[in-house]
């Protein structure tokens, strides 16, 4: 109840624009898509990167508290998502994680930040803490460009001279609500600094402050599967009607992506109603510790020690019944396969290729600590999500892919 008071494969995007103000049919402009596979730290542990990640961002949440529309085509790289973005005039590409779940944009973690006549030092020390990462430099504006037509100038952009977790990527691409750029300068700590898209908005670019996301479940290392469309939403990616839930005023979840939310298995509840987050940076779904015991319990999964992950045979999947998202009045449902990891994924989790791996595992911590759940992007790629931010809410509708059988 509610309390008293993600690297394996490289998601890189292109961008397009397109002319309607809220809803983008064909995108008629795309950038080249650049694939490639990040083998370099070998296979990754996604429960210890991902409670690392829910332990930042709860720690993070308690010490900060509180025109057009352009679609990026997006690939998919089973834990994190990647951003061609260009800084500087003439610009720099820079390839950066999309993060829902914080607000800053840097670049330099590998491709050095390139100085060019945009480039204005602001004398500022900035840095951040992912719980999986980190990084520390110097605050600059410059030019940022997402695309044609997607252009901001004088965005703040953090340069880093020490970062730590970033492999073969070059920093952040930050989405999140502007307060979490709280405390991340600082010489400056209550400085708050505009997100891209807060400068999208405010320099007349797009109609209003809105992010959304198509993602597509994908059984390949690397492909190009989904789409990041800022001002507005792709009506040609959902099916039905987007259903909006307000953005929870309950707990450390407040600062984020939040939502309130209960989870049902079948018609078990496992997790009565209480506030969690939406996070892209978060590969697996993650519940409050005693609610993953309650679905250890009814699904009959075995934990593989060696991973960390909940795994079933051939027969429990086949007796595996839907989980349940309840989001308002709204029900939000995983069927089976989209509780399962992609079994042709298996070996570069280090699982073992004859098991059935389960995506739901453990926060860390009991319920009751006002971020309960993450909903990460293994809940993302069922159901395409809009985070708007003036309206203050979190939308989900369902796609052609929901109920896929893919994994």
């Amino acid at each position: 109840m509610f309390p008293a008071a993600s690297l394996l494969t490289i998601l890189l995007l292109a961008l397009s624009i397109a002319g309607s103000p809220f809803e983008v049919g064909n995108s008629p402009i795309t950038l080249p898509i650049a694939r490639r596979l990040n083998t370099s730290g070998g296979t990754i542990n996604l429960l210890q990167h991902d409670q690392a990640r829910a332990a930042a961002l709860k720690d993070h949440s308690i010490s900060t508290h509180d025109r057009r529309a352009g679609s990026i085509p997006v690939t998919n790289n089973a834990v994190t998502y990647i951003a061609a973005v260009g800084v500087g005039s003439p610009a720099t590409t820079y390839n950066l994680l999309v993060d829902t779940g914080s607000s800053n944009t840097w670049v330099g973690a590998n491709t050095p930040y390139a100085m060019t006549s945009t480039s204005v030092n602001t004398g500022q020390l900035v840095a951040v803490s992912y719980g999986s990462g980190y990084f520390s430099g110097t605050e600059y504006t410059d030019t940022v460009t997402l695309g044609s037509g997607l252009t901001i100038t004088r965005q703040s952009i953090g340069v880093a001279s020490f970062s730590l977790g970033f492999t073969d990527v070059d920093g952040i691409l930050g989405i999140g609500p502007v307060d979490l750029t709280v405390d991340t300068l600082p010489n400056s700590p209550a400085t708050t600094i505009p997100t891209v898209t807060d400068n999208l908005y405010s320099q007349g670019t797009i109609s209003q402050k809105v992010v959304a996301i198509s993602f597509e479940p994908t059984t390949s290392q690397t492909v190009t599967n989904g789409e990041l469309t800022f001002g507005g939403t792709d009506a040609t990616k959902y099916t039905g009607s987007i259903a909006y839930t307000p953005i929870t005023p309950y707990g450390s979840a407040s600062g984020f992506w939040g939502i309130n939310e209960s989870i049902t298995y079948g018609t078990t509840t496992i997790l009565s109603a209480t506030s969690g987050i939406v996070d892209t940076g978060t590969t697996l779904i993650l519940i409050a510790s005693d609610a993953f015991s309650a679905y250890q319990s009814a699904t009959g999964a075995t934990l593989d020690q060696s991973i960390g992950l909940l795994y079933i045979t051939s027969t429990q999947y086949s007796a595996l019944e839907n989980l349940n998202f309840n989001v308002g009045s709204n029900i939000h449902t995983l069927t089976p396969n989209a509780q399962i990891w992609p079994r042709a994924l298996n070996t570069h989790i280090g699982g073992s290729t004859s098991y059935i791996y389960l995506i739901v595992n453990s926060i860390g911590s009991p319920s009751g600590q006002g971020l309960d759940f993450i909903n990460g992007y293994t809940f993302l790629e069922r159901f395409y999500s809009v985070f708007d931010t003036t309206n203050a809410r979190i939308g989900f509708a369902t796609t052609s892919y929901t109920d896929a059988t893919t994994n």
